[in-house]
């Protein structure tokens, strides 16, 4: 899990030598976006194919394929390259992130499932601490593809211990079901095009040119080819129970709820750390972190609640909680002491670990081994998808805010647009001392309204709980009694 855990972070702190060197600036968030539209587009297929052939072979071809794609990005030679070469570390970052969730599930008894959960959080919680870190200094005394190298010795052991340790319960006989694989590559390109929209879409086209329309349009049509192949599958990678049946319904909402919410804290308080407090890279990335310190502690702590009221209810406890806190963002003052936006994001790590792990467990309690990781794919393809969906929206919000007050300023010597906002932000000494306040307090009014929206989808996942999913999960009998 380390490895697709830590390499968001670890390559984002690169990235001004990785630009100094191969050029590209202008498409270098494609370093970001190729890799995440791989992970997403692929991890119903990897669901499927963990289900049908076994997870190890699965995850094992996972990490090899990850690896290759690093070796294959320490050896770019420009920017096109790289970003073809992070496409193949995605492919395989998909096959890895479902899997293992799908191995928690299958290895340990529903009783010992939040410890496991709680250590898996943990470990993406030390890497977001530690990837800028370790990023930061291969960066700054070694070659920017070290931050590439490094996965080759980390994922060499990963491989030799899930060869050598790890043995999955006995799969009943029979013949194995064939591989739908005209439903992936449908699947792999309707989601490609969709992601493409989203992620590109007011970035490097406006929303309404040619290019956004035609890419919705494309994903529409592919949409409908999508469903008409799997309809006709006999063992279709996403299959209609996945939709039918209300617990895995509502959680994967829930989920895409949760992945949208999460990109407030995750993209914008680092934002707001840097430009309206005036904080260094570190100290902004610090105050973002410290919601990943108390989410593995709640979510340990969590089955002790579940037992008592129940998988749903529980759940329903963390994102209540998750949305009277985001909201609580509209009272900081301006400008605020970095402790206060870092005791909020310390309270939404405790809340949300109430919320994830419980709907985790529980939908996984709800499936026998052959359907364990197409459900657990399903949940985080939903997942993947909000955060997608979450970055086009409040990007958007954000822009329009900070475009509208700068249309109304009251005081002189504002840039006159965005790219002009943004560039006087890092260099807010050039602006006269009444226009950099108001422009940092732009900043500060536009994150005010993107936490807004992210308090709006935590009510939307609490809504969809208490209306779609079941009081009790439909836990199976057997697992039940572990």
């Amino acid at each position: 899990m380390a490895l697709v855990a830590m390499d968001g972070t670890i390559v984002a702190t690169a990235v001004p030598q990785i630009v100094g060197d191969l050029g590209g600036f202008s498409v270098f968030s494609w370093l970001f976006s190729g890799y995440l539209l791989a992970v997403t587009v692929t991890l119903p297929v990897y669901g499927k194919l963990a289900d049908t052939h076994g997870r190890k072979p699965v995850l094992i071809g996972g990490m090899a394929l990850f690896l290759v794609g690093s070796l294959l990005c320490a050896a770019a030679w420009n920017m096109a390259a790289l970003i073809a070469f992070r496409v193949v570390q995605g492919l395989g970052g998909g096959a890895i992130q479902g899997t293992v969730q799908t191995l928690a599930a299958d290895l340990y008894p529903l009783k010992e499932r939040p410890r496991i959960q709680a250590r898996l959080s943990t470990v993406w919680a030390t890497s977001a601490v530690a990837g800028p870190a370790v990023g930061g200094l291969l960066a700054a005394y070694t070659d920017w593809r070290w931050i590439f190298l490094i996965n080759l010795p980390v994922g060499a052991l990963a491989v030799w211990l899930c060869a050598r340790r790890l043995h999955e319960p006995a799969r009943p006989d029979g013949p194995r079901p064939r591989v739908d694989w005209a439903g992936a590559l449908a699947v792999f390109a309707c989601g490609g095009l969709l992601l493409t929209a989203l992620v590109q879409g007011g970035v490097a086209w406006p929303w309404l040119s040619a290019p956004s329309l035609a890419l919705f349009g494309g994903s529409a049509v592919l949409a409908v080819v999508t469903v008409y192949v799997e309809r006709r599958a006999a063992e279709p990678i996403l299959p209609g129970w996945v939709w039918r049946r209300r617990t895995i319904a509502a959680v994967n909402l829930a989920m895409g709820a949760l992945g949208l919410l999460m990109v407030a804290p995750m993209v914008f308080v680092p934002t707001y750390a840097q430009s309206a407090l005036g904080l260094d890279p570190i100290a902004a990335g610090l105050v973002m972190s410290v919601m990943t310190l108390s989410w593995p502690i709640t979510a340990a702590l969590s089955q002790h609640v579940y037992r008592r009221i129940g998988f749903r209810n529980t759940a329903a406890l963390g994102v209540a909680l998750a949305a009277l806190i985001l909201s609580s963002f509209l009272l900081l003052p301006h400008p605020a002491e970095p402790w206060q936006p870092a005791l909020i994001m310390l309270l939404l790590g405790g809340a949300l670990g109430l919320f994830q792990l419980p709907l985790m467990v529980g939908v996984q309690s709800t499936v026998g081994w052959a359907e364990r990781g197409t459900t657990t794919a399903s949940v985080l393809f939903c997942r993947q998808v909000g955060q997608s969906v979450g970055a086009a929206l409040f990007g958007a919000v954000a822009n329009a805010t900070i475009a509208a007050r700068l249309a109304g300023a009251p005081v002189p010597g504002l840039p006159a647009d965005l790219d002009g906002a943004a560039q006087a932000l890092t260099r807010p000494d050039a602006l006269p001392a009444d226009a950099a306040a108001y422009l940092r307090d732009s900043v500060a009014v536009a994150v005010e309204h993107v936490h807004l929206g992210a308090a709006a989808a935590a009510v939307a996942a609490l809504l969809i709980l208490l209306l779609v999913a079941p009081r009790r999960f439909p836990v199976l009998p057997e697992l039940r009694q572990e």
